[in-house]
């Protein structure tokens, strides 16, 4: 083993001695790659093709023992890390360039408890891999809409899908956890226990530690659900949103919709005749009883005569996968995303001009319907705040061939500067390229000055310390956790 140069948290190197890197490795019960090493591409691959970054180390953590290890020797050395979950981030910040990764991608391990209705889930996982589980008992946690995408990441920054509006976000069914802190300290959280670093981690991303285990609450849903997915003209933009805004003004809380504009691809899935056809689709998905479902999903279908009509009774695995082929790994992505105050009608010609004059057949704008669940939570009741705000959209821009990436990012960011006029300021960082410091100030509001770590962690939706930072068995700034209210209104279960 030969000596290692390595990037530093004050951004210089370091060279690490072929006997230090030894002793790591033999401490290890997974696996410690260098650049030459066999599965070294593999791993430090992740799904945003964009992001193109080579770790002078990776860590492939087995277990917990194998996190501690590795915190405390970036520690002990000062390195610059970057922690890969299931490695779905838009942003590419799971992999560093030329500093350590630490890779939780082989923690997969998942253990459903039917009876407590709760899951216990490792940070490798994917929501695939949790649908599959609790799929088996008829249970389900709010996730995202894409499979493929990591539990950790995800939750940590908050966490939205389908089921958003009936059960809230998946924070907001994160029962405990347990995390890794900057010093290499292990800590079990939950409401009663560690309650500062409890809140900071529901929707404070992974500014604060390593979460090696989630619990989740689970809800009775499935296997079957309702989904509408029907596919109108583009030309009918306007048209199809003033009537989808209506429909959302009288929706149950059990409805999860959206608005999508998107390009159909040129795939067999899809009539030849519609490909590269630019349509405006009005999805949705009942948390309910399927039969109960297509009646009150029905009108989503009866704008007009769709182009096609994707819809119908699915089991619920296969609603979790039905989108994956909207972005497929290995493509290049940059995201945007603003909550929106209204859909009004100012907006709504936004909106149209944003999803029709999108710069890649691969982009997509979305329009989702909040409110419900989502906002019976009080703001400051996690880390994840603006939660009354009614509407969210995501510019979602896509594209194979890396020679035109700005065009495309110039495109996404004046489609979401010519959105700020409407925004309250929030965002769903989860869903954003990030690049200016003041985005994730003005996203977290009145949240911010609580969440102040010591910055250890910072190749993430960054918080950056606003003094010098703490000791590390300080993580916190000093001052009294705040006691943990009540929440409003509780989150009803879905019928089974």
């Amino acid at each position: 083993m030969t000596e290692l140069r390595i990037a530093t948290l004050g951004g210089g190197e370091r060279t690490l001695a072929p006997e230090v890197l030894g002793t790591l490795s033999s401490s290890l019960r997974g696996r410690m790659l260098r650049r030459a090493d066999a599965g070294y591409d593999d791993a430090r691959r992740i799904w945003n093709g964009m992001h193109d970054r080579r770790p002078a180390l990776i860590i492939q953590c087995a277990g917990t023992g194998d996190v501690i290890d590795a915190v405390k020797f970036a520690r002990a050395h000062d390195l610059l890390i970057s922690v890969r979950g299931g490695g779905h981030n838009v942003a590419g910040t799971s992999v560093t360039d030329g500093g350590l990764m630490i890779d939780l991608s082989p923690m997969r391990g998942i253990r459903v408890d039917p009876d407590r209705r709760t899951a216990s889930v490792q940070p490798g996982a994917t929501w695939g891999d949790v649908d599959r589980e609790t799929q088996a008992f008829g249970l389900v946690v709010p996730g995202g809409n894409i499979s493929t995408t990591g539990v950790a990441g995800l939750t940590l920054g908050g966490g939205m899908g389908w089921l958003r509006r009936k059960l809230g976000m998946s924070c907001d069914n994160l029962l405990a956890a347990d995390v890794v802190t900057a010093d290499g300290r292990f800590h079990s959280v939950s409401a009663s226990r560690e309650q500062e670093l409890f809140w900071a981690i529901r929707g404070g991303g992974g500014n604060f530690g390593i979460v090696t285990s989630f619990e989740f609450r689970l809800h009775p849903l499935g296997p079957t659900i309702m989904l509408a997915a029907p596919l109108y003209p583009a030309e009918r933009a306007t048209d199809a949103i003033h009537y989808w805004r209506r429909y959302c003004a009288k929706a149950p809380d059990e409805v999860g919709s959206y608005v999508f504009f998107m390009t159909i691809p040129h795939a067999s899935a899809f009539p030849e005749a519609l490909w590269g056809r630019q349509v405006v689709a009005l999805p949705g998905v009942y948390c309910g009883h399927a039969e109960e479902g297509e009646r009150v999903l029905e009108p989503l279908r009866r704008f007009e005569e769709p182009l096609l009509d994707l819809s119908g009774k699915i089991p619920y695995t296969a609603l979790q996968q039905a989108f994956d082929w909207v972005f497929p790994k290995g493509q290049h992505y940059y995201w945007k995303t603003a909550n929106l105050r209204s859909l009004d009608d100012e907006v709504v010609d936004v909106l149209v001009q944003c999803g029709t004059s999108r710069s890649s057949p691969g982009t997509v704008v979305g329009i989702w319907q909040l409110g419900g669940a989502l906002a019976r939570i009080r703001p400051d009741d996690s880390a994840y705040p603006r939660r009354h705000s009614p509407y969210l959209v995501n510019i979602d821009a896509g594209w194979v061939d890396g020679a035109e990436s700005s065009r495309h990012i110039a495109w996404t960011r004046e489609a979401w500067q010519s959105l700020q006029p409407f925004s309250d300021g929030g965002m769903y960082l989860h869903y954003g390229s990030l690049e200016d410091e003041a985005q994730v100030r003005v996203a977290y509001g009145a949240n911010y000055d609580r969440l102040v770590p010591d910055n250890f962690f910072r190749l993430n939706q960054n918080i950056r310390p606003v003094r010098t930072a703490p000791a590390l068995d300080s993580i916190f700034p000093a001052r009294p956790p705040a006691p943990l209210r009540p929440r409003d209104g509780g989150l009803e279960e879905p019928r089974a």
